[in-house]
């Protein structure tokens, strides 16, 4: 999707990729363990979004560095400081912690029929995991389960028809009993360099009677249509670890490096979204559809984040890369 803000910010945000955010390289599975002000060591993402001053956001539109750990100015060696302004537009600079892909903790219960925000996940030699249903989709003929590619086809690595159940095997899910669905189709996530728009993959439902368009408590679609997401929208979701959350969007063009498994992942134009009140998410949500308040229409699909911020994928892309629309 492409964002709505003006050509002079995306063209600023494209300079501060170039010049930080790809010299930037949250690297190898192991590094020593030390914190550096470098760029290579700090900068996690780039977007666009509102200044925040005195911990507040403001109405002011700047160009975003996420940052793992932000440093007073005085300690950081002026070749590592970041500019006030990019190409005349001015910056800031938001502590998020280092970005991962969420899939893991806490239990959630057997559901049949299925539901939107309760626990799924596949089958994997030596480990076992979960992620979270996010709702139904169709292409026309079959139903699926919508969530991430790395919550039902192991970041790339099961083959198609793989088994999906519910609850994820984590949850204390069944493998003789509990199957609901088969992978069906994913959209291929690529390390760095390459970049990505979204993490995303569906399963193809075994019976109708296995799994409901319905979500759980306190989300709900008013609509198969997608609203697009804009700054200052008001969401919620449903996940698997943190339940029933609020918060609100206040990016929706960044450019992210999140880490996997299998390694770095850049993502771009994303959206980021803060809670309400805490947490919008943690480990295990990754799949959550995540729903504009005002219309109910679905906006973006939860796919990883920090402590304190949230990345999704804009739905539109979403369902255009894999084909299908949503059910209600």
């Amino acid at each position: 999707m492409a964002s709505s803000t003006s050509p002079k910010f995306e063209s600023a945000k494209k300079a501060a990729v170039a010049e930080f955010l790809s010299k930037a390289a949250p690297g190898p599975e192991f590094a020593a363990l030390t914190a550096s002000t470098s760029h290579r060591d700090n900068i996690v993402g780039v977007g666009i979004g509102p200044k925040v001053t005195d911990g507040r956001l403001t109405k002011r539109l700047s160009i975003r560095f996420y940052v793992e750990r932000k440093v007073a100015k005085g300690a950081v060696p002026k070749k590592d400081r970041l500019p006030a302004k990019i190409d005349g537009v001015p910056t800031d600079v938001i502590e998020t912690g280092r970005f991962y892909a969420f899939a893991p903790p806490i239990a959630q219960q057997r559901r049949r029929p299925t539901k939107g925000g309760c626990s799924c996940g596949f089958q994997a030699s030596g480990f076992v995991m979960a992620g979270t249903l996010g709702c139904l989709v169709t292409d026309g003929g079959g139903r699926f389960i919508l969530s991430n590619n790395h919550v039902l086809a192991d970041e790339n690595a099961l083959p198609l028809g793989s088994p999906i159940f519910q609850p994820g095997l984590l949850d204390s899910g069944n493998a003789a009993t509990d199957k609901v669905a088969r992978l069906s189709k994913f959209v291929t996530i690529k390390k760095l360099p390459a970049k990505n728009e979204v993490d995303c993959a569906i399963a193809g439902v075994l019976t109708q009677n296995l799994c409901s368009p319905k979500f759980l408590p306190k989300v709900s679609l008013a609509s198969t249509t997608p609203i697009a997401a804009a700054v200052g929208m008001k969401v919620h979701k449903h996940g698997r670890t943190t339940g029933y959350t609020r918060g609100q969007v206040v990016d929706i063009a960044a450019d992210v490096n999140v880490g996997y498994d299998f390694g770095t992942a850049r993502f771009v134009d994303q959206i980021i979204v803060i809670g309400d009140s805490g947490s919008f998410s943690d480990a295990g949500d990754s799949g959550s559809l995540i729903v504009d308040r005002k219309t109910r229409k679905a906006t973006g699909l939860l796919f990883a984040g920090s402590s304190s911020h949230t990345i999704a994928n804009h739905i539109e892309n979403v369902l255009g890369q894999l084909g299908v629309t949503l059910v209600k």
